[in-house]
């Protein structure tokens, strides 16, 4: 019988990602070479999504590199990001969506569980909903597991919680 178990999810702190947000705002405002170029950034955190506005490509770039090292200093994942084509919009301004990851998308759980499994270690992983849980009867497997994931590339940013031992 399984006594430790531990969770792996991917999740972003939208209040880190809001003060970001106002940090690149507050910079563009005081660069000289974005002053007058009408940028914004709009965070709708219902659809974990940021959308950047400027007046060209060249700006809504620097704009970017604004807000991601604003992210690194806030300890938000550059990996949780996923950048969106840049857009023509009205008044001959572009657009670019960023998609914020919340949650292990499905092929990246199986995937997950693929590894464990092929790992021959003895644990039990199962997807539950966005997050995968790994449970066994050993720490120490628990953590070789911990090691194993932390060292493979799955392309998205992932965190251990919810470490329980009985």
């Amino acid at each position: 019988m399984p006594d430790n178990t531990f969770d792996v999810v991917s999740k972003v702190e939208l209040p880190e990602v809001s003060n970001a947000v106002q940090q690149t705002l507050k910079e563009i405002l005081q660069r000289y070479d974005l002053k007058d170029s009408k940028s914004t950034i709009e965070l709708n955190e219902k659809e974990h999504k940021l959308t950047l506005h400027s007046q060209d490509d060249f700006k809504l770039r620097a704009i970017v590199d604004i807000l991601k090292q604003k992210l690194v200093k806030r300890n938000v994942p550059l990996k949780a990001l996923t950048f969106g084509t840049v857009t023509p919009a009205a008044g001959s301004t572009v657009r670019q969506e960023i998609t914020l990851q919340q949650g292990i998308p499905i092929e990246k759980a199986r995937e997950i569980v693929r590894v464990i499994k092929d790992s021959k270690k003895k644990v039990q992983a199962s997807i539950q909903g966005d997050l995968v849980r790994v449970s066994g009867k050993d720490r120490d497997t628990l953590q070789e597991i911990i090691a194993l994931l932390r060292a493979t590339d799955f392309g998205i940013d992932m965190q251990f919680t919810n470490y329980r031992s009985n």
